[in-house]
C-alpha cells in the first residue's frame, strides 16, 4: 500500500479532516431536515454507530434555520449540503454549522461563491468543493450562468478517459476542471480551509478524477462513490473505488452512499477501513465460508458471533474457523479463535490452544475469551 498522500489539515467542528489525522467516516441524514426531532434521532442512531461527521440536506430557508436547533442537540460536526441558492449557504453559517458543501456546478455565479467564501472565513468554517458528475456544467460552461441549457450541456458525451486516446477532453478533464474553478476563487480570496471531493456513479471515471486532482492541490480529500446503490451492490462498488484511491495512499474522510440505512454507510465506511488497516476501532471478524469438512453450522456461528461483537470498540481481531484441522492455523493472526468440530469447539489465543469445550457451549466460551482479551487490551 502507498503511503497516505501528505495534505493541509482542515479541522471540522472538532474533527480533523487531513493532515496526520485519522481517516474519517461520514454520512447523510436521510431526514426532512426540517423536522428537527426525526433529525436528531437520526444523528443520534449515527453518533453511536461510530459516524464522525454528519452532512444533512439543506433545500429552503426553513431547513437552513433548522440547523440551529439541530446543532445543539447533537455531539458531531454538522455540514450543510448546499444546492443552487448561495443564500442557504449564508443562513445555514448563521445557524453554526461546522463545514459548507458547495456544489460548483450548480452555483456557477462567481460574485454568489465569493459572498459566502467570506462569511465562511469571518467563521473559519471550511467548504468542501462537491463535484458530482451528475451536476457538472455544461461543457464549456464552467463559471457561467447565462445562454447554456442543462438539457443540452454536452457533459453525458464526454468520453471515459479509457475510451481517448490522451488527446480528447474527457469527464474527468470536466470534473477537474470545474472543481479547479471554484478553488480558484477560494484562493483568490485568501481562503484555504478547503476539501474536495470529485465523484461519480462509474468507477473508474472517479478513480482517476482524484488521482489528477491529488497531483495539482494541497488539500484534504473527501471520497465516495456516488449514487453506489443498495447495502449489497452500494457497499461492493464503494469498496472497490474508495479501496483502490485508499490502498494508492488518497483519502482523508469517506462516505459511503447507500440506498439504506445511513448507519450501514458508516458500517461499511469503517469495514473498508479496517480491511486496509487504515482504522482499528472496532472488532475484526476472520470466518470461513464453510465447507463438506464442517461438522457445524459456520455461518449460523460466525454471524451470531459478528451481531455480538458490533458493540465491541476495542480493536480486537476473532476468528471463526469450521474445523479443528486449519482453524489455528489460517487464523493464528487473531487475537481469539474457535475451530469447531464434531461435538466440540477448540478456543484459542494467537493460534495457541487456550480451552476445548463442548459445542453447546462453544458460543459462551468464544465470547468470554473476547471479553478477557478485550480486557488484556485495554490494559
Amino acid at each position: 500500500m502507498n503511503k497516505r498522500r501528505p495534505t493541509k489539515a482542515v479541522n471540522v467542528g472538532g474533527v480533523q479532516v487531513g493532515g496526520d489525522a485519522p481517516i474519517t467516516v461520514q454520512s447523510m441524514t436521510k431526514t426532512d431536515t426540517r423536522d428537527v426531532a426525526a433529525t436528531v434521532r437520526q444523528i443520534h442512531e449515527l453518533e453511536e454507530a461510530g459516524c464522525e461527521i454528519i452532512r444533512c440536506a439543506v433545500p429552503d430557508m426553513e431547513a437552513a434555520k433548522a440547523l440551529a436547533e439541530i446543532k445543539r442537540q447533537v455531539r458531531i460536526p454538522v455540514v450543510a449540503d448546499i444546492h443552487f441558492h448561495h443564500q442557504l449557504a449564508l443562513e445555514s453559517l448563521e445557524s453554526g454549522v461546522d463545514c459548507l458543501r458547495l456544489n460548483p456546478g450548480n452555483i456557477r455565479n462567481r460574485d454568489q461563491v465569493e459572498t459566502v467564501v467570506r462569511e465562511a472565513k469571518a467563521r473559519s468554517v471550511p467548504i468542501r468543493i462537491g463535484v458530482n458528475f451528475g451536476s457538472l456544467p455544461p461543457v464549456g460552461g464552467i463559471g457561467k450562468t447565462r445562454g447554456l441549457s442543462r438539457h443540452t450541456d454536452g457533459v453525458n458525451a464526454l468520453p471515459k478517459v479509457s475510451e481517448t486516446d490522451g488527446g480528447s477532453y474527457s469527464a474527468v478533464d470536466h470534473m477537474v476542471a470545474t472543481g479547479l474553478w471554484e478553488i480558484g476563487i477560494l484562493e483568490d480570496l485568501d481562503f484555504d480551509l478547503i476539501k474536495i471531493s470529485l465523484k461519480a456513479f462509474d468507477i473508474d471515471t472517479t478513480v482517476e478524477a482524484y488521482r489528477r486532482m491529488a497531483t495539482i492541490v494541497p488539500y484534504p480529500f473527501h471520497l465516495g462513490v456516488t449514487e453506489s446503490g443498495t447495502a449489497k451492490s452500494g457497499s461492493i462498488r464503494s469498496a472497490i473505488g474508495l479501496g483502490t484511491l485508499l490502498y494508492d495512499g488518497i483519502g482523508d474522510t469517506i462516505r459511503v452512499s447507500l440506498s439504506d440505512d445511513p448507519r450501514e454507510e458508516v458500517y461499511t465506511g469503517f469495514e473498508i477501513l479496517k480491511s486496509l488497516e487504515l482504522r482499528k476501532e472496532g472488532a475484526v471478524l476472520v470466518a470461513c465460508p464453510s465447507c463438506g469438512r464442517a461438522d457445524v453450522d459456520v455461518v449460523k456461528l460466525a454471524n451470531a458471533v459478528d451481531e455480538l461483537l458490533e458493540a465491541t470498540k476495542t480493536p480486537i481481531k476473532v476468528a471463526v474457523m469450521g474445523c479443528e484441522v486449519n482453524g489455528p492455523g489460517e487464523a493464528k493472526d487473531a487475537d481469539v479463535g474457535i475451530a469447531a468440530g464434531a461435538g466440540r469447539a477448540v478456543i484459542f489465543r494467537k493460534g495457541q490452544k487456550a480451552r476445548i469445550v463442548p459445542e453447546a457451549e462453544m458460543l459462551t466460551a468464544l465470547m468470554e475469551e473476547v471479553d478477557r482479551a478485550t480486557a488484556e487490551i485495554e490494559g
